[in-house]
């Protein structure tokens, strides 16, 4: 079974900092002086990015006192958008010490300091006192933990009774096995999926009630179809998270995706539950 290092090297290259530079400047914005707008192609590091964000605070009652938790932050834009948006504070964790070390340093560019901060830190081991968070976020996170009662665990320990939890994940197909790498594993040894099913089950083990919960398929088509026509267009897509973080095998990766999810290998899944009181 693979490690936090060999999960969190999957994802850190040591030169992230500077290939977002390049992109931003390929984009004609200074990376020195970046916006919630610009940063969006690529700080969103989840299915259907930016959309999908801006569809999960639509979902959400946020108030301006609220203290988020943002459990996988990779490089901080969902944890930026919301605090932007709504004026609350977000607190993000992540295993990759990479991702938080930019995370931090586009969050100061864009004068966020006083609103989002990162821990760098195990999803199944968070640095947090119990019940200090009025809700919680986890996007294409869980598919890297293998204990997944431990991961549901954890974030109800670290929420208020009543607080919200929102699941965007990818889960397991019912055809066949996934080809890989993805955007989440090199390997099968670092990819750990779950059916629909026992997800909710393992939810509402942990001490959560399901809201809602839905298949997002119909919308990744969509999304997807978009950005197959803006690359046709001779635009850029709305959505380079992937090219950037993974470079050379981002091709590879996102077909091995995009074939998976064609065939039912594997299921976009959204799912909203509260922490019963």
């Amino acid at each position: 079974m693979a490690t936090d290092s060999d999960i969190a090297g999957h994802y850190s290259s040591g030169r992230l900092l500077e290939r977002l530079n390049e992109a931003l400047r390929g984009d004609g914005t200074d990376p020195d002086l970046p916006t919630i707008a610009t940063l969006a192609p690529y700080d969103q590091f989840h299915g259907r990015g930016l959309e999908a964000t801006q569809e999960m605070g639509d979902a959400l009652d946020i108030a301006r006192d609220d203290h988020i938790l943002d459990v996988g932050s990779g490089i901080g834009g969902p944890a930026r958008y919301f605090a932007d948006r709504f004026g609350c504070r977000v607190t993000g964790i992540d295993l990759t010490d990479e991702f938080c070390r930019v995370a931090r340093h586009l969050t100061h560019l864009t004068g966020l300091d006083g609103n989002v901060g990162f821990e760098h830190g195990n999803a199944l081991e968070m640095p947090f006192e119990d019940a200090v968070f009025d809700g919680a976020y986890s996007m294409n996170v869980s598919m890297n933990i293998a204990d997944k009662a431990g991961f549901y665990g954890e974030i109800h320990r670290v929420l208020k009774p009543g607080a919200w939890l929102m699941l965007c994940e990818i889960a397991q197909g019912a055809v066949r096995a996934l080809d890989y790498p993805t955007p989440w594993a090199r390997t099968a040894d670092s990819s750990f999926l779950s059916t629909t099913e026992e997800t909710h089950n393992g939810l509402e083990a942990a001490g959560f009630k399901i809201i809602q919960s839905r298949d997002t398929r119909a919308q990744g088509k969509a999304f997807a179809d978009r950005s197959k026509a803006m690359v046709e267009r001779g635009e850029k897509p709305s959505h380079r998270a992937v090219p950037l973080i993974h470079g050379d095998i981002a091709h590879q990766v996102m077909a091995n995706v995009s074939r998976g999810t064609t065939e039912g290998c594997i299921l976009p899944i959204e799912i909203l539950c509260i922490k019963r009181t």
